[in-house]
């Protein structure tokens, strides 16, 4: 049995159909290698859902039909979202404007 990692990334973006097809591509060929070769990012995978989500807001809640894609990154510590190369290959690039997205950093209990 592999050791879980003590840290993670985990990165959800939900892009517009108009884009998709180009920026998943993107994605797969260029953003996520650039990631992964970053120090103290161990092993990233890329995850897509597809169907009706709920949503809630402030009290405020709907359901909708969306694709929303989840990539989970394992790293050594937070400290790997914090250098320079992570810096520089982190965004969507020219796809911000199409990309609505939530990223979190999880550590884990010691």
């Amino acid at each position: 049995m592999s050791t879980l990692p003590n840290c993670l990334l985990i990165v959800t973006a939900e892009v517009d159909a108009e884009v998709e097809a180009d920026w998943s591509r993107w994605y797969d060929e260029i953003h996520l290698p650039d990631a992964l070769a970053c120090p103290g990012v161990r092993a990233g995978r890329r995850y897509v859902s597809s169907g009706e989500i709920a949503e809630s807001e402030r009290g405020q809640s709907r359901r909708r039909r969306a694709t929303l894609y989840t990539t989970v990154y394992e790293l050594d510590s937070p400290a790997a979202v914090e250098t320079k190369e992570f810096a520089a290959m982190r965004g969507w690039g020219r796809f911000a404007p199409h990309v609505r997205s939530q990223t979190r950093v999880v550590v884990g209990l010691r």
